[in-house]
């Protein structure tokens, strides 16, 4: 049985993850440039493209961690797109936040992990 925890985390983290997506489809060129430049030269398509894509990701990720349906590689996929955010923005005042929900997102997984996968033993 799953923790009142792991349920308050996986809505608050589902809402972060809507949230932003909608933020990013109403002004994707704005949120693009938290990229680094480098990282926007090896973008193969147009930047508001790969932005809007980030947006949908976004909204599928929180849509299914608030359903709490696939909950585990919803966590592993946002914990991937928040390791790669670090990584592309850099650690600065605004992706310190994003560390916070790696974080949560990787407790998210440890505590949704699939009874076939033996890595973390659930007691």
């Amino acid at each position: 049985m799953k923790s009142s925890a792991f349920h308050i985390l996986r809505v608050g983290i589902a809402i972060t993850f809507l949230w932003i997506g909608i933020l990013i489809f109403r002004d994707p060129i704005g949120w693009g440039g938290y990229l680094q430049p480098w990282a926007i030269a090896l973008v193969p398509v147009s930047l508001k493209t790969f932005m809007t894509g980030i947006a949908i990701f976004d909204v599928m990720v929180g849509i299914l961690l608030l359903i709490d349906f696939l909950t585990f590689w919803a966590a592993v996929f946002a914990s991937l797109h928040l390791f790669i955010v670090i990584f592309v923005a850099g650690i600065t005042e605004i992706t310190i936040r994003d560390l916070g929900l790696l974080a949560g997102t990787l407790a998210l997984m440890i505590q949704s992990w699939p009874q076939g996968l033996k890595f973390f033993k659930k007691k």
